[in-house]
């Protein structure tokens, strides 16, 4: 090496440092706090759904507690029919359903059935009426069946 050589006396270039995994930059806070926002905002709307729902959830628990008692007793038949009114009250709280009776809360079941609604007809019926009368008419079964079917699907 040449001492009066002044190429032969510089370094090698060295690179900075490069900046480390913390703090993140700006753009990360954002996409965790946005990210953040999305869960809390779906958590929170599957717990309202699972609060809003509930009414149906303890209506097909009490309704397969009917179910193992069932019997042509009129005070089976009136806890079914009271059971079908308070569900009515929370699916349709704008139509006032439990103040119905009779052959109003007949036509009013019938209307919010799905299926045939003729052929519910004489079960609803007996169903209304037999919580009234000293021997019920209906057959237990085909009332749960309607029943079932009018809260909305299957059993629990």
């Amino acid at each position: 090496m040449n001492s009066q050589d002044p190429l032969s006396q510089l370094r090698d270039i060295h690179l900075p440092q490069t900046g480390g995994f913390w703090p993140p930059a700006p753009g990360w806070w954002i996409l965790a706090l946005i990210l953040l926002l999305a869960i809390t905002g779906i958590v929170w709307l599957i717990r309202r759904r699972q609060q809003k729902n509930r009414w149906l959830r303890l209506a097909k628990a009490e309704l397969a507690n009917l179910e193992r008692g069932a019997a042509r007793d009129p005070d089976w038949f009136s806890r079914l029919n009271s059971l079908l009114k308070r569900a009515a009250r929370q699916r349709y709280p704008d139509l006032h359903p439990e103040t119905l009776s009779g052959e109003a809360w007949v036509a009013f079941l019938l209307e919010k059935a799905p299926g045939d609604r003729v052929a519910s007809r004489p079960v609803v019926e007996a169903i209304v009426h037999s919580a009234w009368q000293p021997r019920a008419s209906a057959d237990p079964r085909q009332a749960m069946d309607f029943a079932w079917r009018w809260l909305g699907g299957q059993k629990c």
